[in-house]
């Protein structure tokens, strides 16, 4: 499965929409779009996974440290999820804790 990320400006948040598998093989394209995001000054992200068909370890860490990368520049990464079996996974690993998770994108927007 390939793994799709496509990028807009909604006011003054940019909208990463990632669809697809991200796993060891496809992760490092959605770390290298992170990092080409943080390098143009957009620091306030939400990635709407609601297209993501399947999420992995490598995947979660590529979140993380996009987190990071924002919140050095005092930026913020929201999460779009409404699928059980990815949001199941940020459960187990505790990561509801450190993102923000929205049902949908609107909700998203107006709080991020």
């Amino acid at each position: 499965m390939e793994l799709t990320l496509n990028h807009r400006r909604e006011g003054d948040k940019t909208v990463l929409e990632v669809g697809g598998e991200v796993d060891v093989y496809t992760a490092p394209k959605l770390r290298e779009k992170l990092v080409e995001l943080v390098g143009e000054g957009l620091y306030d992200v939400v990635v709407d996974m609601t297209k993501v068909e399947f999420l992995d370890s490598t995947g979660l860490g590529v979140l993380v440290g996009g987190l990071k990368r924002v919140r050095s520049h005092d930026g913020s990464l929201a999460l779009v999820c409404n699928q059980e079996r990815i949001l199941k996974i940020f459960r187990i690993t505790g990561l509801t804790k450190v993102f923000p998770i929205y049902d949908t994108l609107d909700e998203a927007l107006q709080d991020a």
